[in-house]
């Protein structure tokens, strides 16, 4: 087989839409026949998904591998930092943890991972069509440029022709695009193959006039105005929209923990895709209310954030409502914070050694240590009301925790997973809520205790739904964009 080509979408900033529209052309390569992968050489993300060979890799990668059809592989996301600080972060490199660095040992060091990328990406170019590669923030921050190995950096080094995106919903989208060429290199501007503008509202002919200039001032086409499209797709942490919901408005209300390092809030998905259930997101008492249903999510430095609930009030908040029923769900880090203790005995998980009080609604310990547990896992749910639910996910973190409660899940070998005590469940399974079997069983629940009826309530299964979701980003995209310039910038003839 040839050496796969390649596009690269860069953005002028972060959040301009690259992750998405990487996923709308791996869709679109998909639908044309073409066996077609994503990658992204360095991320930074607290979503991570854990491979069927038990190695890390951000879930932007793995969202556009199902865009494309395939199987996730480390090798589309060959770093992948976890930030667990302001300052630092953890370092995965090939699916491992590498190591904790603070920013400015990681700046200094990282064109050491060079050789680790490139064998990454030769490795699927061998193996691929087409290698639809997302860039990082934007290629014009020239503090940083001298060791760059996302951006433009890793366009030279695999000779990727590159879009170039702006957000106009943020408004100035002329002044984002053309800046960003400006700042560039003349090596570097002649990569860019096409300019994109995205999340445009509104008629486009009022914007002509506006693209005429800047096609004149950059000397680049603008190969798509791609409209603001309604889509249900896995976001990027914290620039995520969705963690801005306040208001859930539906007939069962579930407040989630905006933790300070929230990390895998798409482990609720499926929850806020329910017709019965109201999703939201909550930082403090006043928002927190009276819910039907708290969720205690995940998170990249559990220490710190058990500190963060009761600094803020809302572990107060939680033990009365769980004291009164209201059902608590804890998953992963969430679940080891509503145990007794948590014991840090090196100051792996917060920097210091020392021994935490938990919130204390499950009979569990957790001990941390530098060894981290990643594996896919299938799973039954054991605890009332959910029993018999099939559960499929995964489990990514540090701490061992010993559960003397009933368990809330079994492995197929009769392990226990999980642990629950009354209204309080507590489980390390990230996707729990995706083949839809729980997510019915708790809305089901949640309705008995309401007095609602939850028979009119039809759930597509989280599979289907996302297949749904990503046609018609694909079909959005492809609509919009010049399909034929962007085979072109390839050097192919669209299919």
């Amino acid at each position: 087989m040839s050496r796969a080509k390649c596009i690269m979408v860069q953005g002028t900033m972060s959040g301009a839409g690259k992750s998405l529209l990487c996923a709308a052309l791996c869709r679109i390569f998909a639908q044309d026949g073409l066996r077609a992968v994503p990658f992204k050489s360095q991320n930074m993300a607290l979503n991570s998904f854990v491979t069927k060979d038990g190695l890390e890799m951000g879930r932007a990668q793995v969202v556009q591998a199902q865009a494309a059809g395939v199987e996730p592989d480390v090798r589309m996301n060959p770093i992948l930092l976890k930030p667990s600080s302001d300052v630092g972060s953890q370092v995965i490199v090939n699916g491992e943890v590498r190591g904790q660095m603070k920013a400015s040992e990681y700046f200094r060091t990282k064109r050491q991972l060079v050789p680790d990328i490139l064998k990454a990406y030769d490795s699927l170019a061998e193996e691929a069509d087409v290698i639809v590669i997302e860039g990082a923030g934007s290629p014009a921050e020239i503090n940083l440029k001298s060791e760059d190995i996302v951006n433009m950096g890793l366009a030279e080094m695999v000779d990727a022709p590159v879009l170039l995106v702006g957000d106009i919903d943020r408004g100035g989208v002329f002044a984002q695009l053309y800046g960003t060429v400006e700042l560039l290199e003349e090596k570097e501007r002649r990569r860019i193959k096409g300019l994109v503008i995205n999340k445009f509202r509104g008629d486009v002919e009022i914007l002509r006039p506006g693209l005429s200039m800047l096609e004149e001032k950059t000397h680049l086409p603008v190969v798509g105005v791609v409209p603001y499209l309604k889509v249900d797709i896995e976001d990027e942490d914290s620039l995520s929209q969705r963690l801005e919901m306040r208001d859930g408005k539906k007939p069962l209300d579930a407040a989630i923990i905006r933790l300070p390092h929230l990390s895998n809030f798409t482990d609720f998905m499926p929850l806020e895709q329910h017709p019965l259930l109201g999703v939201r997101y909550v930082s403090n008492t006043h928002e927190l209310g009276a819910p039907d249903l708290i969720l205690l999510p995940g998170t990249k430095n559990t220490v710190d954030d058990l500190l963060w609930l009761r600094q803020c009030g809302l572990e107060t908040a939680l033990l009365k409502l769980a004291a009164k029923g209201t059902p608590v769900l804890g998953v992963c880090g969430g679940y080891q914070m509503l145990g007794q203790t948590l014991d840090d005995p090196t100051g792996s998980e917060s920097g210091r050694p020392q021994t935490l009080r938990g919130l204390g609604l499950l009979p569990t310990r957790t001990v941390f240590s530098e060894q981290k547990r990643r594996a896919q896992v299938k799973a039954t749910a054991a605890a009332a009301p959910f029993a018999g639910a099939e559960l499929e996910g995964y489990e990514i973190h540090t701490g061992v925790t010993e559960a003397e409660g009933e368990p809330f899940a079994h492995y197929p070998d009769g392990g226990r997973e999980g642990c629950v005590q009354g209204n309080v469940f507590g489980t390390y399974l990230h996707g729990l809520f995706d083949t839809g079997t729980l997510t019915e069983a708790l809305a089901g629940w949640l309705c008995r205790r309401k007095g609602i009826d939850p028979s009119d309530a039809a759930l597509i299964p989280m599979e289907e739904y996302r297949r749904q979701q990503l046609d018609i980003l694909a079909d959005g995209v492809r609509g919009a964009l010049d399909m034929d310039a962007v085979y072109a910038a390839m050097g192919m003839e669209r299919r």
